[in-house]
């Protein structure tokens, strides 16, 4: 069967510090990589495309694998408004979760047509509630500790975070999990990506706001997935706030715009144009808002320095474009106070990268696994298409082209069934939607 070429594994040749946590069920990939994306003209000083000290571990495919709709249908993943990218990350869940003998609310859940009516992203509930969105049990123990201690009003939606397999919540965790826990290995994964600014981890908090609904802030909900309190080579303390982003499309939903909002824009003398249309488009309206927030943690003496990083998959072409087009509203590096709060946007690929070349191969082949080996969904589509698996047997209405939307990877069907990523029952206790900045 045809492969891309270059997919040869490539291993570290020394580790600073080694650890091993993936459970033996795992199963490992012999190959792939990352290729980082971001562009050299950064106004950051720490490039997202190629950290110091760092060797790429893993390669990545060149694009997103276009999947047929009957590789969607056949695996439960068939949605008609999902983005290309979004799709392909949708069947690499159901892959893992079947490599893995998850069960999915898709198992025993059939239409009276013989289509699936729950996602084979999602988890069962019975798995949901055994911790199988994680990849360590660790991790899961992690993820309820934070959940049961969170922050007051903490937006945490803890049918997403336990039986969404595609959603960003558990990725952050499953991501950052193993750092949280082993502060040695934390270490050494941020200095490869901040070498200028991480000597060394103090401590990782996730779901973090400097102060929820406070006049001196933003006035409402916005937190960060993650704020990584360090010490900097000077002996400074310091955070890094991050925002981690998987399959979205930037579509929204988008917070409603405030004047505090347009006050702080000018008070945090961020920007080229404070009044910019495109800060408040819904594609950039998250980021604008959380870099606001950290540069405000820095003017009310919160964190003394600070970082406002930004995470996604290269392959991810919508997130790496809002990228791209946030950091040209910034003032540039070399004309900005001192005192400004950095933009550091990095791929996902690059982080993986940074925790295998510290040391931690396995659970960086598990990440890579679970969340890049777009390699996979490439490999089952071309089975299709080459004729080696039927997958005709599911039906779907046709789809017919009705978004106004920019394109994304198939348009809504008149009748078809919409994405509502239903997590089979779990008591629902979350405080709000995740990342929405709720009045």
């Amino acid at each position: 069967m045809p492969t891309p070429a270059g997919h040869r594994p490539v291993r570290p040749k020394s580790a600073d510090h080694a650890v091993n946590i993936a459970p033996p069920s795992l199963n490992l990939p012999h190959f792939t990589n990352a290729d980082i994306q971001m562009p050299n003209d950064s106004t950051t000083p720490f490039p997202a495309d190629h950290p110091p000290s760092s060797v790429p571990t893993f390669k990545q495919l060149s694009r997103t694998p276009l999947v047929p709709e009957a590789v969607l249908k056949r695996h439960g993943a068939y949605c008609a408004i999902d983005t290309r990218f979004r799709a392909a990350a949708r069947v690499l869940q159901c892959i893992w979760l079947k490599a893995q003998g998850i069960a999915t609310a898709a198992s025993d859940d059939h239409s009276a047509a013989g289509a699936h009516s729950s996602f084979g992203s999602t988890l069962s509930a019975d798995a949901a509630n055994a911790g199988k969105n994680f990849l360590h049990p660790d991790i899961h123990r992690l993820a309820l500790q934070e959940w049961l201690l969170c922050e007051d009003d903490a937006a945490i939606d803890e049918e997403r975070l336990f039986g969404n397999a595609l959603s960003s919540m558990p990725l952050v965790f499953n991501l950052f999990g193993l750092l949280a826990l082993d502060h040695e290995l934390a270490t050494a994964v941020f200095r490869r990506l901040l070498p200028n600014f991480v000597h060394s981890v103090e401590r990782i908090i996730f779901e973090h706001s400097p102060g929820r609904r406070e006049d001196r802030f933003l006035a409402d909900r916005t937190a960060f997935d993650l704020a990584v309190r360090v010490i900097t080579p000077d002996g400074e303390q310091a955070t890094v706030f991050i925002e981690t982003k998987y399959s979205e499309s930037m579509e929204g939903p988008a917070a409603r715009i405030r004047d505090r909002y347009n006050e702080a824009s000018k008070q945090v003398r961020l920007y080229r144009d404070a009044d910019s249309a495109s800060l408040r488009s819904t594609a950039l309206e998250q980021l604008w808002r959380e870099h606001m927030l950290a540069q405000l943690a820095v003017d009310n003496g919160v964190t003394p320095r600070a970082i406002f990083m930004a995470l996604g998959p290269r392959l991810n072409r919508r997130v790496q474009a809002a990228f791209r087009l946030y950091e040209a509203e910034l003032i540039n590096a070399d004309q900005r106070e001192p005192d400004r709060v950095a933009f550091a946007p990095l791929t996902l690929e690059t982080v993986i990268d940074a925790i295998a070349a510290a040391g931690a191969l396995d659970p960086a082949e598990a990440l890579w696994r679970r969340y890049c080996d777009f390699d996979q969904v490439y490999r089952l589509s071309m089975e299709v298409l080459a004729g080696g698996e039927n997958c005709s047997s599911a039906s779907q209405p046709s789809v017919t082209s009705r978004r106004a939307l920019p394109p994304a990877r198939r348009s809504l069907p008149p009748s078809g069934r919409r994405c509502t990523n239903q997590v089979p029952t779990r008591a629902k206790r979350t405080s709000g939607t995740a990342k929405q900045a709720v009045a």
